[in-house]
């Protein structure tokens, strides 16, 4: 009986040991167009996680400078990642074809985007609860930024009221770094 309990402790205890060393690239999202993605795929590049919504008092700046960011960044292993959200003031109303339009017609958007989610809650996507759990900071509306570094730890997290232009150093800052990095490993 002794052995068998604690077989089990020993059991639990590996498991919590290997979620512990879990990492945001570890999981799986759904992109706008329905098909299952493995965000392993943005290992090796920082990344900046964004919850949006496209009838959000922020859209609009955040957007564009979200659109922005990508296009000065984005050739340096760099990405913005898009998961809609409608937990907030139910400002994501649309389906994700329609939100892919707005978004791509709009401010011509050219980072990833993942289908829709929840952020908070029992329902919230695992990839969102690893960001809240490790980052300490939860989302309580849109447009919240998590900054994740190349090898999928979270290194800041900001509320929709800190401008994208005001992150901007950090991120310059880590993929600075990276390519140092990879001109060294040359």
């Amino acid at each position: 009986m002794v052995a068998t309990v604690a077989a089990a402790w020993l059991l639990l205890w590996a498991a919590a040991c290997v979620q512990s060393e879990q990492d945001f690239y570890d999981f799986k999202a759904v992109n706008i167009r329905g098909k299952l993605v493995s965000l392993e795929k943005y290992r090796g590049s920082v990344s900046l996680v964004v919850n949006v919504a496209s009838e959000c008092g922020f859209t609009d700046q955040n957007y564009r400078a979200l659109q922005q960011l990508q296009r000065d960044l984005g050739p340096y292993h760099f990405n913005v990642l898009a998961f809609p959200c409608n937990q907030f003031g139910q400002q994501e109303p649309d389906t994700d074809r329609e939100i892919e339009n707005f978004a791509r017609r709009t401010y011509n958007v050219s980072f990833p985007m993942f289908s829709k989610i929840a952020v908070i809650g029992t329902g919230a996507h695992p990839a969102f609860k690893y960001l809240t759990q490790t980052s300490g900071k939860e989302p309580t509306w849109n447009f919240w930024k998590y900054l994740v570094a190349p090898d999928g730890k979270v290194v800041g997290a900001w509320d929709p009221t800190v401008p994208v232009q005001e992150i901007k150093p950090r991120i310059t800052e880590l993929v600075a770094k990276l390519i140092l990095q990879r001109r060294a490993e040359l």
